[in-house]
């Protein structure tokens, strides 16, 4: 089922890549779209996780750098039967976290420094759960992909203003397409994101054995995210963290294009798991 979604994503993302080249520059813009999107597929397949990583400025530590965090890491690991992640930290006071990678045998587990220093051990490894079912679930490929090819879309869409056709639909066209473009890469990423937090929750309470501490941790994150900015983290990756970082900024309209379900729902989904035990099945 991931394999499929992944794959419907590139495909959606080349179709829609293709269609702003058309709007832009005619059936040679879409000719030239369609085979720079491709390339971006390949691209983002192999390298998407390590953009990702760079642009975030998370730094790979060691079990000798950062023990407490690497023991916690690889003993819930062991108990969602995975390969032990590369383990990332990121200078950041918000409280954060990500999963990325290719594939669970590729997966990289990144946490802020906000996040070491302002949650409880209990929450912490709700987070971490979280983001290793993540890796167990097959989303981050799906994720990092998403994230390369929405930038792209966006980045094109805003090239377009410079696309001269010589006439007055050609300037009202690239305006339309500055407009829709990354409106509607955004909404591909609402597509993939709010169920598949829903599930890691789900999955993260398991492997933690603990719904509660997720519940609290994402309670804190949400408050931290409203406190703290994020300098590093951009809207086309926003869906990666297991809190959007922009969270604090949202009302009104934008709340409504957010890549997350709200807080609420996702804490009394778990506060039910608690009350019924199914975290124990």
């Amino acid at each position: 089922m991931n394999a499929f979604r992944t794959t419907a994503l590139m495909a959606a993302l080349i179709v829609l890549f293709a269609l702003i080249g058309r709007a832009l520059a005619g059936p040679g813009g879409m000719l030239v779209a369609l085979l720079v999107a491709v390339g971006l597929n390949a691209f983002s397949y192999w390298f998407s996780a390590s953009i990702v990583l760079k642009v975030h400025g998370a730094e790979p530590v060691s079990a000798d750098e950062a023990p407490e965090l690497y023991a916690m890491v690889d003993r819930l690991r062991q108990r969602a039967d995975l390969p032990m992640p590369q383990v990332c930290i990121i200078a950041s006071d918000q409280p954060n976290a990500f999963a990325t990678g290719r594939n669970p045998a590729h997966g990289v587990v990144a946490v802020t420094t906000g996040i070491l220093q302002q949650l409880t051990d209990e929450e912490l490894e709700g987070v971490i759960a979280h983001e290793l079912a993540h890796i167990k679930n097959r989303d981050i490929l799906t994720s990092s992909v998403a994230a390369t090819l929405a930038a792209a879309i966006t980045l094109l869409a805003r090239f377009g203003i410079f696309f001269d056709r010589g006439d007055r639909d050609g300037v009202f066209t690239s305006l339309l397409m500055l407009i829709l473009a990354p409106l509607a890469a955004v909404m591909i990423q609402m597509a993939i994101s709010r169920s598949r937090e829903y599930a890691a929750d789900r999955e993260g309470a398991r492997i933690a054995q603990n719904p509660m501490g997720l519940a609290h941790a994402l309670q804190r994150l949400e408050a931290g995210a409203a406190r703290y900015a994020m300098p590093q983290a951009q809207e086309s990756t926003s869906h990666l963290f297991i809190v959007n970082p922009f969270s604090g900024a949202l009302s009104g309209l934008r709340s409504l294009f957010s890549t997350h379900p709200a807080t609420e729902e996702r804490v009394a989904r778990l506060e039910e798991m608690a009350r019924d035990g199914s975290y124990r099945a």
